[in-house]
């Protein structure tokens, strides 16, 4: 299944993807689980174009990443509003990637909602972990 992302939602996602790995990396202190990190790591070389999400499995990883992602750009807003004004060029730039990957996780929570039904409808149970690895979607 392919989800569309506009230029600004990568760019936004990739950069603030850039910066938690490379603080990782370098042993800094973050206080995300090692599972988010992970998530974000094999998002970052996928965020070129549009996001080809295959499996349910697939899709959940991906939304723990942008979930992740999403916490540290609205901690970097909240920390430029707080230290130089709500109107500085770094906050309002900080908001404007903050609601580019807002926007992006509604939608791959869409892609996630889209295949739970089809799973559901195809197999007549809830996913499991096994129909959420097995059963795939494809670009077309």
């Amino acid at each position: 299944m392919i989800l569309h992302c506009t230029y600004e939602e990568l760019t936004a996602l990739g950069a603030t993807a850039s910066r938690i790995v490379s603080a990782a990396e370098g042993n800094a202190r973050l206080s995300a689980p090692p599972e988010a990190l992970a998530d974000v790591a094999s998002l970052q070389p996928r965020l070129h174009g549009d996001l080809s999400i295959a499996t349910l499995e697939d899709q959940r990883a991906v939304e723990r990443a942008i979930e992740y992602v999403l916490e540290e750009l609205r901690d970097r807003m909240n920390e430029f509003i707080l230290t130089q004004h709500v109107g500085s060029e770094d906050s309002v730039n900080a908001y404007f990637d903050y609601a580019h990957v807002y926007s992006l996780r509604d939608r791959v929570r869409g892609v996630g909602r889209e295949m739970v039904a089809m799973i559901e409808l195809m197999t007549g149970a809830p996913p499991t972990l096994e129909t959420s690895r097995s059963v795939t979607f494809t670009d077309d």
